[in-house]
C-alpha cells in the first residue's frame, strides 16, 4: 500500500482562496505537515461566479477558465512545495477537488462539474494529480456530496461519544457520527455564502471579519421567515446544494417582498438563517454530545454563540480544539481521499450520497516519469 506525503488542494463555495494542504498519509495515520491559501484573482472570481449563477458564457469562455484555474491550482500547489523545500518526487500524489461551478444531483440526468484543469496541475509540478472526485458517486446514483464525512469519521468519531462534525463553508454540511450507527451526512443549506454575498454586495468586502457588520444589526424575523420557508429546508437526506442555487438572486427574491430594510439587519439576518438551518437538522437528527465545528464560519464569533444557543446541552467547539485544524480540513480530507484512490479504496459512504454502492473515486492524471529527469 503506498503511504508518503499527499497534497489536498480546495478551493470552496466561498471563493476565499485556494487552500494547499501537505500531510503524511498511511493506514494508521493522517499527519498535517504544513498549509498555506492562496489567494484567487479578482478577474478569476468574478468569472466563476458568473457561471454558479447561471450567466450564460460560451464554451471558449469556459475552457479558459478551466485552463486558468488549473494553472492557479498548479501555483498554489508549487507555492507549498517551495515553502516545505519538496520536489516533485517527494509527493506521491495530489488530490484536487476543483472548483465546483454547478452541482445538479436530482432530475432527469443528475450532473455536477468542477473545473480546474488537472492536466495542467500535473504539468507544472510533476507529481500525478486525482481529481473528479464527484462524478463517480453520481453515476451510482448518489448526491455526489458531501465526501468529507468519511474523513470526519476516520479521524473524529469516538467509541463512546456521540458527535456531529459541522463544515461551515459556502455550503453548510453536517457529519453524524453515532456510535454503533452509520456514518451520514448532507448539507444543511447556506454556509457563509450569502453572508459573503451580500457584504461584497453593499460594502466591497470579501467577508464580515469578526461579525462585526452583522452584529450592528438586527435580526428580522419576517425576513427570516420567509427564507426558511424554502422548499429545499424541507428535503429529506441525502441532499446536497450550492450557489447555484443560494445566490444574490435568491437572495433578491427573498428582499423583494421586504423592501426598505437596512443593509446591517439583512446581514444579521442572514447569519441567523445559516444558525438556525444548522440547528434544526442537528436537532431533527437526534442532536449530539458534542459538534466540532471547521470552515471558515468557525472563526464568525457570532455565528458560534448562536449555534451554542441554539443547541443547549451541546458542546460546540472548533476541530482545532480536537487536534485539526478547521481551515485546513478540507484540503486534508482531499489529500486523504488521494490516499484512498491511489491504493483502490472507495472513497464514498453510502449511507451519506444514497449511492448504490461503494467505489473507488475520481480520474488519476499520472506525472509523466521523464518529466522529472530533465
Amino acid at each position: 500500500m503506498k503511504s508518503g506525503r499527499f497534497i489536498g488542494v480546495m478551493s470552496g463555495t466561498s471563493l476565499d482562496g485556494v487552500d494547499v494542504v501537505l500531510a503524511a498519509i498511511d493506514e494508521h495515520r493522517v499527519a498535517q505537515l504544513a498549509s498555506l491559501s492562496y489567494p484567487i484573482p479578482a478577474p478569476l472570481k468574478e468569472g466563476i461566479l458568473a457561471i454558479c449563477q447561471g450567466q450564460q458564457l460560451t464554451l471558449s469562455q469556459l475552457g479558459r477558465l478551466d485552463t486558468q484555474l488549473g494553472r492557479l491550482f498548479a501555483d498554489a500547489v508549487l507555492a507549498l512545495m517551495n515553502q516545505e523545500r519538496l520536489l516533485a518526487e517527494d509527493i506521491v500524489a495530489i488530490g484536487c477537488h476543483g472548483q465546483t461551478v454547478w452541482h445538479e444531483p436530482t432530475g432527469a440526468a443528475p450532473h455536477t462539474m468542477q473545473i480546474g484543469d488537472n492536466n495542467q496541475i500535473v504539468a507544472r509540478t510533476g507529481v500525478s494529480v486525482v481529481g473528479d472526485f464527484r462524478r463517480r458517486d453520481m453515476a451510482l446514483g448518489g448526491q455526489g456530496a458531501p465526501l468529507v464525512p468519511a474523513f470526519h469519521d476516520a479521524l473524529l468519531s469516538h467509541p463512546a461519544e456521540r458527535r456531529m462534525v459541522l463544515n461551515i463553508g459556502g455550503i453548510a454540511n453536517l457529519s453524524l457520527l453515532v456510535p454503533g450507527l452509520p456514518v451520514r451526512g448532507y448539507d444543511t443549506g447556506p454556509g457563509n455564502m450569502l453572508m459573503d454575498a451580500w457584504i461584497w454586495r453593499r460594502r466591497g468586502l470579501p467577508y464580515d471579519k469578526d461579525a462585526e457588520w452583522a452584529n450592528s444589526g438586527k435580526v428580522n424575523l419576517s425576513l427570516l421567515q420567509d427564507m426558511l420557508s424554502d422548499p429545499w429546508f424541507a428535503l429529506p437526506a441525502p441532499k446536497s446544494t450550492g450557489r447555484e442555487y443560494f445566490n444574490l438572486s435568491w437572495l433578491e427574491r427573498q428582499l423583494a417582498r421586504h423592501p426598505n430594510l437596512q443593509a446591517q439587519d439583512v446581514q444579521a439576518t442572514l447569519t441567523e438563517l445559516t444558525a438556525v438551518t444548522i440547528s434544526e437538522q442537528v436537532l431533527l437528527s437526534g442532536g449530539c454530545e458534542r459538534l466540532l465545528v471547521c470552515g471558515g464560519g468557525s472563526r464568525n464569533p457570532l455565528l458560534m454563540s448562536r449555534l451554542s444557543a441554539l443547541l443547549p446541552g451541546t458542546e460546540v467547539t472548533t476541530t482545532d480544539e480536537a487536534g485539526i485544524s478547521g481551515d485546513d480540513m478540507e484540503g486534508l480530507a482531499f489529500a486523504w481521499l488521494a490516499w484512498r484512490t491511489i491504493n483502490g479504496l472507495p472513497g464514498n459512504l453510502t449511507s451519506v450520497t444514497g449511492a448504490s454502492e461503494a467505489s473507488v473515486l475520481g480520474a488519476i492524471f499520472p506525472a509523466n516519469p521523464l518529466q522529472n529527469q530533465s
